[in-house]
């Protein structure tokens, strides 16, 4: 049975596009929030249906993100392992898999058998470039692809090594298909408005060759000085940033009055520092937020769960600045110390997707804090200038208040931008830091939306074949969404349960976890566990449970 899908208009003409492509190679730029798992999983969806792939390769930046891609593959009927590993094969009733670039970089000579004649996504591509290793991993393991459909939220450049399958001019990275966020704000109902309350102060500080500093944030300095103004700003122990967790606290509660699940993100430093954050807002708010961490095992499981809850606040580090899905997403703060374009940019795009306003009074903006430092400033100015020419403004306004800063912020930013030399030793230390003005400016304040929705569900033009559901490499048809979601959820039941009975068997019989699991293994006619089907999970549970019950029949 043929199945469809219905598309925003943007996801229409990339896919269009990408079926144009001249090569095997093809960058969708698309401004988070846009919707590029959609068109990816489309796009691979009907690969595999025409036979043009035999298997489908997501590779993404978190595993966090493997269990977001999974579920959204299970929507157009395409089984992803997302447990996958070098020491397996991917089960015969499976589609492909899903890896990490971590993970890819140490799999790369496995994952290259498995990309022969397949369909590669690569999420977030701009990660290839974060270790040389990685670049490396990804061109060794993705050469025999058929096709390698490379994805990113913003432009990005190659200040090291260029990342394979990409096509460079002058170090920038050439998109096949781009989609900005001003255009997404043009079509409506796309991503959200942004809000950018940026916030002075005065900072003091002794730097890392014990000079006492005195400084706001409009205060010209060398670009080491300026690192250290920004963290003396967010230090726990001063008064700047406990006054803006406040702010950011009373922005949220007058949203949730409308929206009562509308949910705030704070962006943390490091784990230290979140952990700190979730102290003061305990404090100063009596809410304890959710703090999400990669050294907590169970990080995922927190985002998760906030994600589909209505809790007010998540505190994080890096783990929910890029691709993690949270819809109520309403109010931001920005207090990490790490201020390139492209991480500010992947942090913002956490609270620009799109919900349905709550009621009509509600402009379904999204607000976040930022200090007023002249990086932060820059990168706010270019999001809210996009979304200014998304608005349509006259040329007589163009020449604003927001313009004249980007001109004169240039001389600094280039100075910030260069890298601070601090002793080993050193003695940097925040002494105090207070908040100056008595209301955050806010930059470029946002009208209603104009132009044609993006998404609209009474278009039949958007609406997409598939194709039918792709056959499984075990030669099974394959199924809908519905039945892939069961699937996977009993593939874990399964393992879950055949973990217990190794280890009550190993109990019972004084064998080693290993030779049990060898015995198992054979008796169900599989090589692993991570290998298995749910039906071979199934006969070696049978297996086990036969085991158990001689062994028991022997005592009496």
């Amino acid at each position: 049975m043929t199945q469809t899908v219905r598309l925003r208009r943007w996801q229409k003409r990339a896919l269009e596009a990408f079926d144009a492509r001249p090569g095997a190679d093809f960058l969708a730029v698309a401004t988070p929030g846009a919707g590029k798992t959609t068109f990816a999983l489309a796009a691979a969806r009907r690969a595999m249906s025409s036979g043009a792939a035999r298997r489908v390769l997501v590779v993404t930046p978190t595993s966090h993100l493997k269990h977001q891609w999974a579920d959204a593959a299970a929507a157009l009927g395409l089984h992803l392992e997302s447990e996958w590993s070098a020491r397996g094969r991917i089960p015969a009733d499976m589609h492909g898999a899903i890896v990490t670039y971590q993970q890819l970089s140490s799999s790369a000579a496995a994952l290259r058998i498995l990309a022969e004649d397949s369909f590669a996504i690569f999420d977030e591509i701009h990660h290839a470039g974060d270790e040389r290793a990685w670049g490396d991993a990804v061109r060794v393991a993705f050469e025999p692809a058929a096709c390698r459909l490379a994805l990113s939220g913003t432009p990005f450049r190659s200040d090291t090594a260029a990342i394979p399958f990409i096509r460079y001019v002058d170090d920038e990275a050439r998109s096949d298909f781009e989609y900005g966020y001003g255009d997404a704000l043009v079509d409506g109902r796309v991503v959200r408005p942004v809000y950018f309350p940026r916030v002075d102060g005065l900072m003091e500080w002794t730097a890392a060759d014990g000079t006492l500093y005195s400084h706001t944030f409009a205060d010209p300095l060398a670009a080491a000085q300026v690192g250290q103004r920004l963290r003396t700003a967010l230090s726990p122990t001063g008064d700047w940033l406990p006054a803006i967790l406040v702010r950011a606290h009373q922005q949220l509660l007058a949203l949730r009055a409308e929206e009562p699940g509308a949910g705030g993100l704070i962006i943390a430093t490091d784990r230290e520092h979140a952990r700190a954050i979730a102290a003061l807002l305990r404090e100063r708010t009596g809410i304890r937020p959710v703090v999400a961490t990669s050294d907590d095992p169970k990080a995922s499981d927190a985002i998760a769960r906030f994600a589909a809850g209505d809790a007010p606040w998540i505190v994080a580090v890096r783990m929910v600045s890029e691709g993690v899905d949270i819809p109520r997403l309403r109010v931001g703060v920005y207090a990490t110390t790490t201020t390139t374009e492209l991480f500010f940019r992947q942090a913002v795009g956490r609270l620009v997707r799109y919900t349905r306003p709550p009621t009509p009074t509600d402009d379904n903006a999204a607000h976040v804090f930022i200090p007023d430092d002249v990086r932060l400033r820059t990168w706010a100015l270019g999001i809210a200038q996009q979304r200014t020419h998304s608005l349509k403004r006259k040329e007589q306004d163009e020449e604003t208040e927001l313009e004249a800063a980007r001109f004169d912020d240039r001389e600094e930013l280039a100075a910030a931008a260069e890298p601070g030399d601090e002793p080993q030793m050193s003695l940097f230390a925040p002494i105090s830091a207070t908040v100056l003005d008595e209301e955050a400016a806010v930059l470029a304040p946002v009208g209603p939306h104009r132009g044609d929705p993006g998404f609209d569900e009474h278009d039949p033009s958007l609406e997409i074949s598939l194709g039918p559901a792709p056959p499984l490499p075990g030669g099974d048809a394959g199924s809908d969404g519905t039945d892939v979601v069961a699937r996977r959820e009993a593939r874990r039941r399964l393992r879950e349960r055949n973990t217990d009975r190794t280890r009550d068997l190993a109990q019972r019989t004084g064998l080693t976890h290993a030779k049990i699991n060898a015995e198992l293994n054979k008796l169900a006619g599989i090589d692993s566990v991570r290998a298995a089907t749910v039906e071979q999970l199934q006969r070696r549970l049978n297996a086990a449970d036969q085991w158990i019950r001689t062994l028991r029949s022997e005592r009496r």
